[in-house]
């Protein structure tokens, strides 16, 4: 199979050659038709992620083995299955859920793969959909896309089940109570129409870029808060109409996650997302005083997918912003990502598809 790999951290991507996976047990091997560019990728592609005081996490130190076709926002047509898999037919075209575990432990048997001790996930730990080809674990791991553009239902797999599963963790809400979101960029977006879906009314949105705050706002967005200067947990709690119960931070840098938790009200939760990077230092008796709720939310899992899918087929989302490239302008798109040129998401798609 072909790929659009890192070879060397920080370097331009390769197309290589890599042997095509054979499926064996409960294994399904897709041919690629589309994959999603996501902000996740920079930090592989860089090799680590920021830890503030406490240096750089390694990816290398933690199982990432180049070369490695990135890309975990899979969608794929069904090629070949092992033995062992049931309920899969050739040519069937699927969401590749990629957040993917051991296969064994109790968080995996529960389908919440995505809390596994030992990750393998797709594009990350072993070769995603930068690439022709990918190899599905089981196939509890594809779901089916009926009536979706497949360029947006690919997004599902990360953008989408990352913004789901944050938002609920901060409901039930009345809709018209605010949600704060603090970035809008692709995963920004998507949560806006995912609240929109779900029947909120009140969506307050946080960015630095005017032209993203108006974007947020033709996307259904109450209102818009800058995000740059002083006086941004204050500017926060004026959009919301008093402090913050509810606040999903898709940036989750050391300024954004003081000015989410500054804006918190009593009994209030921040929800962290992003993986931009730094340190949060807590005032520890206020934590117990105003009884505050810090959390993170690490993507999503099969379940919370499959809903998500559901949502989309019988509410409508409205669709993310995407644009498509040819897989082998790859490097191409990530770079475009890294320097802020991109408005909602990338996805890339095979000559074929």
């Amino acid at each position: 199979m072909r790929a659009w790999a890192v070879v060397e951290n920080g370097k331009p991507l390769e197309e290589i050659e890599l042997p095509t996976p054979e499926p064996t047990g409960t294994q399904v091997l897709l041919e690629v038709t589309h994959a999603g560019v996501c902000h996740s990728d920079i930090h592989i592609w860089e090799g680590g992620y920021d830890l503030g005081s406490r240096g750089t996490m390694s990816l290398k130190d933690r199982g990432v083995v180049l070369p490695l076709a990135m890309g975990h926002e899979i969608v794929g047509r069904v090629v070949a299955w092992g033995p062992d898999a049931k309920g899969v037919a050739k040519g069937d075209l699927r969401i590749v859920f990629p957040w993917v575990g051991c296969g064994e432990c109790a968080r995996c048997r529960a389908e919440e793969d995505n809390m596994c001790l030992t990750p393998r996930s797709l594009g990350v730990y072993q070769n995603g959909g930068y690439a022709t080809h990918v190899l599905a674990p089981h196939p509890r791991h594809l779901v089916a896309y009926d009536g979706l553009d497949p360029a947006v239902a690919a997004t599902y797999a990360c953008s989408g089940i990352t913004v789901y599963s944050a938002i609920q963790k901060v409901m039930p809400l009345p809709p018209d109570d605010p949600v704060v979101l603090i970035g809008a960029g692709g995963l920004g977006m998507n949560a806006i129409a995912i609240l929109r879906a779900l029947g909120h009314r009140n969506i307050v949105v946080v960015d630095v870029s005017e032209a993203k705050r108006q974007g947020a706002l033709k996307a259904g967005a109450t209102k818009v808060v800058d995000g740059s200067g002083e006086g941004v947990p204050q500017r926060i709690q004026e959009a919301c109409g008093g402090p913050a119960m509810a606040i999903i931070d898709l940036v989750n840098g050391s300024a954004t996650a003081r000015a989410a938790f500054d804006a918190l009200g009593k009994g209030g939760k921040l929800v962290q997302v992003g993986l931009f990077g730094g340190e949060l230092g807590l005032p520890l008796p206020l934590m117990a005083i105003r009884a505050l709720t810090v959390q993170g939310s690490y993507v999503g899992n099969p379940k919370e997918l499959r809903e998500l899918v559901a949502l989309a087929q019988s509410k409508g989302i409205e669709k993310l912003p995407v644009e498509t490239m040819p897989q082998a302008s790859a490097n191409d798109a990530l770079m475009r990502l890294r320097d802020g040129k991109v408005n909602g998401r990338i996805v890339l798609v095979a000559q074929a598809a």
